[in-house]
C-alpha cells in the first residue's frame, strides 16, 4: 500500500514520491531532448554552410528571405532545445528541480514548434529552388500538416492514461 504522500506512476504501477517523480520526469525530458538535438544541430550546420555554396548566388530575393527565416527559426529552436540542459547545469543542487522541469517542458514544446516551422521552411525553400512557386506552397501546407498532426494534434487529442483493458483492479 502506498504511503500517504506517494503518487502512483501510471506507466509501471510503482510508487514514487514527489521528489522521485520530478527527478524521473527531468531525466526523461533531458533524454528526449537528446533525440531532437542532433537533427536540429545538423540542420543548423547545413544552413550555415549554404550561403557559401556556388549555387546560392542564383537565388531569388524570396529564396534568400526564406533562407534567413529558416536559419533564424532553427537558431531559436536550437536555443530552446539546449536551454533545459543549461538550466539543469546552472541550477544543479539548488533544490529547484520542479521549476526547472516546468520551464524546460515549456521550452522544449516551443523548441519543437520552432523546429517544425524551420523544417517546413526548409522544405519550401528546396521546392522553390528546384521546382515552382506552386509546389512551394503545396509542400509548405503539407509539411505544416504533417508536423502539426504528429507533433501536436495527435498527442493532445489521443487517449490519456491506461487503456480500459490495462486498468488495475
Amino acid at each position: 500500500m502506498p504511503d500517504q504522500g506517494s503518487e502512483s506512476r501510471g506507466d509501471s504501477g510503482s510508487d514514487e514520491d514527489q521528489t522521485e517523480r520530478v527527478n524521473r520526469e527531468l531525466i526523461e525530458l533531458l533524454n528526449e531532448l537528446r533525440v531532437a538535438l542532433p537533427g536540429t544541430q545538423v540542420l543548423f550546420a547545413f544552413l550555415l554552410a549554404v550561403p557559401f555554396a556556388q549555387g546560392f548566388t542564383r537565388t531569388t530575393d524570396f529564396q534568400r528571405a526564406l533562407f534567413f527565416v529558416v536559419m533564424a527559426l532553427t537558431a531559436i529552436s536550437l536555443a530552446l532545445l539546449v536551454a533545459p540542459s543549461a538550466w539543469h547545469r546552472l541550477r544543479f543542487r539548488q533544490q529547484d528541480k520542479e521549476r526547472i522541469l516546468r520551464a524546460s517542458n515549456t521550452m522544449s514544446i516551443a523548441g519543437i514548434g520552432f523546429l517544425g516551422l524551420a523544417m517546413t521552411g526548409a522544405v519550401m525553400l528546396i521546392a522553390d529552388f528546384i521546382y515552382s512557386p506552386t509546389l512551394t506552397i503545396v509542400s509548405g501546407v503539407i509539411a505544416v500538416g504533417v508536423y502539426g498532426m504528429f507533433w501536436y494534434v495527435l498527442p493532445l487529442i489521443g487517449p490519456r492514461g491506461p487503456r480500459p483493458d490495462e486498468a488495475q483492479s
